[in-house]
C-alpha cells in the first residue's frame, strides 16, 4: 500500500542488534517523519551505523521490526534500492574511476537521474572531475559520495557524516544542497558529530547512547529555545567518564 504523506518515512519498533555478547542496540524505537532533515546523534558505539544499516537493509533485526517508506528492508530490499540514496562515511566508488566518469555512471542506472553538470557544480567538483577517486582529498570524497547518493532522485537519502574533512565553503554548498533535497520532497536522514550541522539543518534530533533512545525533539525544544547549545544537551545526555 502507497505511503501517505502523514505516514513516516522510517519506523524503528523495539529494535534489538547483538554481535556475541555484546548489545549494540538495545529496544529502540524511534520514527523519521516525511520531506524532513531527521539528525540521529550519538557517541562512537552508540549503535547509530548498527541502526542506519539496518534500516538500509544490510542487516536483518534479529528483534524488533524495521519500515522504510512502507516496506521491510532487508525482505523488500530490491524493491526499496531505487528509492533510497546511501551515502557512506568512505568509500563507495571505484579507486580507478574518475569522479565525474563515476557520477555520470550511476545517473545512466536510474530513469530520471538530477543533472550531473548541476551536482558536479553544486558540489564544488569542477577542478577534480577528471582525477581518480583514490586520488581525491577526503572533502572531495565526501562531496563525490553525497552526488552519488542523490544524483538518482532518491525519495529517501542516508547520509553518514556528509561534511567530515570539508572545508567551511564546502561544508556550506552541502548544507544547501540538503536543504535543497528537503525543499523538493526527499526525506534526509543525517548521522553526525558536528552539532552545528544537526542544529542548523535537522528538524528533528534523535539522540541515541547504549542502542537506546535518549532523547528527542526539534533543536529548540532540545536547547530550550536557544538557552542551552545542542552540544550541552547532548553532553548531558551521553555522559562519559572521559571524553
Amino acid at each position: 500500500m502507497p505511503l501517505s504523506s502523514a505516514d513516516p518515512a522510517v519506523v524503528v519498533d523495539g529494535l534489538v542488534m547483538r554481535y556475541g555478547a555484546t548489545t549494540a542496540v538495545d529496544g529502540l524505537s524511534l520514527e523519521v517523519a516525511r520531506h524532513t532533515i531527521t539528525a540521529v546523534l550519538g557517541p562512537n558505539g552508540a549503535g547509530k551505523t548498527t541502526t542506519v544499516e539496518t534500516c538500509e537493509g544490510y542487516r536483518r533485526p534479529q528483534q524488533g521490526s524495521v519500515r522504510v517508506l512502507g516496506l521491510d528492508p532487508h525482505r523488500d530490499h530490491r524493491a526499496l534500492v531505487p528509492r533510497i540514496g546511501v551515502m557512506l562515511q568512505q568509500g563507495g566508488a571505484w579507486g580507478a574511476a574518475r569522479a565525474e566518469e563515476m557520477l555520470r555512471h550511476l545517473a545512466r542506472l536510474h530513469a530520471h537521474p538530477l543533472d550531473v553538470g548541476m551536482l558536479v557544480e553544486r558540489l564544488g567538483l569542477q577542478d577534480c572531475g577528471r582525477t581518480p577517486y583514490r586520488r581525491l582529498s577526503g572533502g572531495q570524497q565526501q562531496r563525490l559520495g553525497l552526488a552519488m547518493a542523490v544524483v538518482g532522485r532518491p525519495e529517501l537519502v542516508f547520509v553518514d557524516e556528509p561534511t567530515a574533512g570539508m572545508d567551511p565553503h564546502a561544508r556550506r554548498a552541502t548544507w544547501q544542497l540538503l536543504q535543497d533535497l528537503r525543499a523538493d520532497g526527499v526525506t534526509v536522514v543525517l548521522t553526525t558529530h558536528h552539532m552545528e550541522e544537526a542544529e542548523r539543518l535537522a528538524d528533528l534530533v534523535h539522540i541515541v547512547d547504549h542502542g537506546r533512545l535518549v532523547g528527542s525533539g526539534s533543536p529548540a525544544e532540545l536547547t530550550e529555545g536557544g538557552t542551552r547549545t545542542l552540544e550541552d544537551v547532548f553532553l548531558a545526555l551521553t555522559p562519559r567518564e572521559a571524553r
